[in-house]
């Protein structure tokens, strides 16, 4: 089922969003965590210090919701602002024409992390029929901070212009879409032992530092 819908929205996306074949197989590290976790601020933290490209399922989103002319601009503007999941179809386009165009201008940038992604069944389930012996998923970075941490990080982000879904309703809707749908994930790759968890209600440079063991081990 997945494969054909994807087809079919292939099909209909503007070349901007055309699948772009991938040069060779990308190794990829899932970023998962709630809203205001700090996934971001890590990933950047992550590119400073290793050999990743960091993709974030959100911001490719958001830029293609902006993107003049979009057909999907409309609809993935609602899902943003009621807090849903944006259809895998359109997800997986964007994250594998940024992984095909990375890899094109550099061949030596074949490690990416994608922050915010896979959210729920559904995505993990387009990833794997998509994306099956195109790219192998290291492990996921898992960042654990709680409810009220994560809100009182985002609300305070808003107020220095940041997204236009930083105000509590929206903040409530996307965690509890986080619990319900992303949790899960997290502990279907925890009982195949893929997860690394990092305690995220820390400072960024604590975190960081749990980061870094991570990574120098899986390196």
């Amino acid at each position: 089922m997945i494969g054909r819908l994807f087809a079919a929205v292939s099909q209909g996306l503007p070349s901007s969003l055309a699948p772009v074949s991938l040069v060779m197989k990308p190794k990829v590290v899932f970023v998962l965590g709630g809203p205001g976790a700090g996934k971001g601020t890590q990933c950047s933290n992550i590119v400073e210090n290793y050999s990743y490209t960091h993709l974030s399922a959100g911001d490719l989103l958001r830029a293609e919701r902006a993107r003049e002319g979009s057909e999907f601009g409309q609809l993935i503007a609602n899902h943003i602002k009621d807090g849903k999941i944006v259809p895998v179809e359109i997800t997986i386009n964007l994250l594998r024409k940024a992984m095909g165009e990375t890899m094109e201008k550099e061949e030596k940038k074949f490690r990416f992390l994608i922050d915010g992604f896979p959210r729920n069944e559904d995505n993990l389930q387009g990833w794997n029929t998509v994306m099956d012996g195109k790219a192998d998923v290291k492990f996921v970075l898992f960042f654990d901070c709680g409810n009220e941490v994560c809100i009182d990080r985002c609300l305070e982000r808003g107020k220095n212009g940041g997204r236009t879904d930083d105000n509590r309703e929206s903040l409530e809707k996307r965690f509890q879409t986080y619990l319900q749908s992303t949790r899960p994930i997290i502990e279907l790759y925890e009982k195949q032992g893929k997860v690394h968890k990092v305690d995220a209600s820390r400072s960024v440079d604590e975190v960081f530092a749990d980061v870094k063991a991570i990574l120098d081990k899986e390196d």
